[in-house]
């Protein structure tokens, strides 16, 4: 049993604030998850307000207890990884010095390594920094020092 509305997302029973299911979510294809900005606090949710999208969840303890300990909701957090990897492995346009994205890799390594564990965390972050190498190292420095923080700080 759910005991929250993050964790029925994540375990594929309940609806995000738009009424999509994470199922619904994870088959955005790259320009719907570039251009929609309200799911991403949903599939990597974090126990401070989002300040980019207002009212979006706020995860509490005891919520992300319940996803911690619920396998179906570690999995449904796992699809959603693998789609945001995919979409960056795909996508080059957050490999510039400033972009939305920065962002979100900061919330995906921050909720990742909370929820899912470090190791987790470190292979995303790995494969997000390398991206970057390879691409040149467009990222500005701010943003790589959050990443890392992200992976310390959870």
């Amino acid at each position: 049993m759910s005991t929250g509305p993050i964790h029925a997302f994540l375990a594929g029973t309940g609806r995000d604030g738009a009424r999509r299911t994470l199922a619904d979510v994870v088959a955005f294809d790259d320009a719907r998850i570039e251009g929609v900005h309200d799911f991403v606090q949903w599939c990597f949710p974090l126990s401070e307000a989002s300040r980019a999208v207002p009212g979006a969840p706020v995860l509490g303890s005891e919520e992300a207890d319940a996803i911690r300990a619920d396998p179906i909701a570690q999995e449904g957090l796992r699809s959603a990884l693998a789609r945001m990897t995919e979409f960056y492995t795909r996508t080059d346009g957050w490999l510039r010095a400033y972009d939305h994205n920065h962002l979100r890799i900061t919330r995906i390594l921050a909720a990742t390594r909370r929820l899912l564990g470090p190791d987790e965390a470190a292979a995303f972050h790995a494969f997000v920094t390398k991206r970057n190498e390879d691409a040149g190292s467009p990222v500005n420095a701010d943003s790589l020092r959050y990443w890392g923080s992200a992976l310390r700080d959870a």
